[in-house]
């Protein structure tokens, strides 16, 4: 096999540059994919800059990837080359622990994420089989990238905590994350309602679907809703007044954060065991899912908004991220 091009960070906050590696032989259970285009996410930074304290360099980054396989180990037998797929955070998991064996195979204690790996920011990456989920038939190649880590993140609440068409949810923080759970919300039949601090957006997130439009820097606004919601899906990462958001839940409500918030939330007992309320957090999701959210998004016509750039222009396209005002993913296209 030849060498795979990337770029990666070779230190700490560094800039990416161009890296080849030899992946070797390529594995009886996994593919080679020849990469269309792959999403820039935060969490992409997070690892550039040794965030989480786990990176290793050099690092190739990109978890968001879409492309052609090219090439199948010899025990994969239902995938085939030249098949669309994409990849998501996770690259390989053990198919033995009891979260890949009860379909849980994004919580594989050993599972190794993609980013951790060598990521999608090349012309070509290595997968485990059950990991490159195909594309259905009707999706938007150029855009698919973000579902397989901003969609599936918020799309998993929907089914591990039984959100039903009648509920009312709401919705904290409309960027990548945020503008995908308001699709998925409408679509779901929920009533939905955006909390964001862009009052600025109002007319986009109603033609995105959202039915109500609350500003999340107003308290006395939030004070407003309360006991209103079933759900609260907060996708931010920064701290907010989180009492005050539980009280706008239900009794037997739920906030459910998809955001790494680096700070303790600060819910008081009394706002969990009054009303029986409870916080949650929710990872990504299993191949099943992933497969099941992309054709969720077919049949609604849901797809990310997404500014792109040139595979080459990766740094310009973190600057980008980093600034705060793409609209709403940034996809790297080969």
């Amino acid at each position: 096999m030849t060498d795979i091009n990337a770029y990666a960070a070779t230190e700490a906050g560094g800039s990416l540059a161009p890296f080849s590696y030899d992946p070797g032989l390529i594995g009886a259970d996994e593919v080679e994919i020849k990469i269309t285009a792959c999403g820039v996410c935060h969490s992409d930074v997070s690892m550039i800059n040794n965030d989480w304290r786990g990176s290793r360099y050099p690092l190739v980054p990109g978890h968001e990837v879409v492309g052609e396989i090219a090439a199948v180990g010899s025990g994969v037998t239902h995938l085939k080359v030249g098949q669309m797929v994409g990849v998501g955070w996770t690259s390989h998991s053990c198919q033995h622990c009891s979260p890949c064996l009860s379909g849980r195979q994004q919580r594989c204690q050993t599972g190794t994420s993609t980013i951790a790996g060598r990521g999608g920011f090349a012309d070509r990456i290595r997968v485990q089989h059950i990991w490159a989920v195909p594309l259905p038939d009707g999706i938007d190649v150029k855009s698919a990238g973000p579902l397989f880590c901003g969609g599936i993140t918020v799309f998993a609440p929907f089914l591990d905590f039984d959100l039903k068409p009648t509920d009312r949810i709401g919705i904290i923080g409309i960027g990548g994350l945020g503008h995908l759970a308001v699709q998925f919300a409408n679509a779901w039949g929920c009533e939905v309602t955006a909390f964001t601090s862009s009052m600025d957006k109002e007319d986009e997130l109603k033609a995105l679907g959202a039915h109500r439009i609350v500003n999340s820097r107003d308290d006395a606004a939030i004070k407003a809703e309360r006991g209103y919601f079933d759900y609260i899906l907060t996708t931010v990462n920064v701290s907010l007044n989180w009492p005050l958001y539980m009280r706008a839940l239900r009794p037997e409500g739920k906030l459910i954060t998809v955001g790494i918030i680096p700070e303790p939330m600060g819910i008081p007992a009394n706002a969990l065991v009054g009303g029986a309320r409870m916080v949650a957090g929710s990872d990504t999701g299993p191949p099943d899912m992933v497969a099941k959210m992309l054709e969720f998004c077919v049949r609604h016509d849901i797809k990310p908004m997404i500014e792109t750039f040139p595979m080459s222009e990766c740094n310009a396209a973190i600057e980008r991220l980093e600034s705060g005002k793409a609209r709403y993913r940034i996809v790297l296209e080969n």
